[in-house]
């Protein structure tokens, strides 16, 4: 593990946001889905590819707050321009378990 400054994590902006759309991706090589998630006034909307299907349904993550690194630069997948990275932790599995605050907080609040 390689150590960072306190200064590398504050230039992270690692917000919280409301998902407030989920599309299928079935062009994705590995089941994703497609994903508006709501940062705040500051930020606004970005979508995001999102591996985490195993244990997510749509229906599941409409209104879910999540975690997301907003300041990485855009990314192509496929077809599709991810803005944001949303966090989760891996199983031994593989699958992805999402990173989300225990309480609800505004979007667009910064983790710290």
């Amino acid at each position: 593990m390689h150590s960072i400054e306190w200064a590398d994590f504050e230039r992270i902006e690692l917000l919280a946001g409301t998902i407030i759309e989920v599309q299928e991706f079935p062009e994705a090589r590995r089941p994703a889905w497609k994903l508006k998630v709501d940062f705040g006034p500051d930020v606004g909307i970005r979508q995001s590819s999102a591996q985490i299907t195993a244990l997510y349904s749509k229906e599941q993550l409409l209104g879910k707050q999540v975690m997301g690194v907003v300041n990485f630069p855009v990314k192509q997948i496929g077809p599709f321009r991810s803005e944001c990275l949303i966090t989760g932790f891996y199983r031994d599995d593989g699958a992805v378990v999402l990173a989300v605050p225990d309480q609800s907080v505004p979007n667009g609040a910064k983790l710290g």
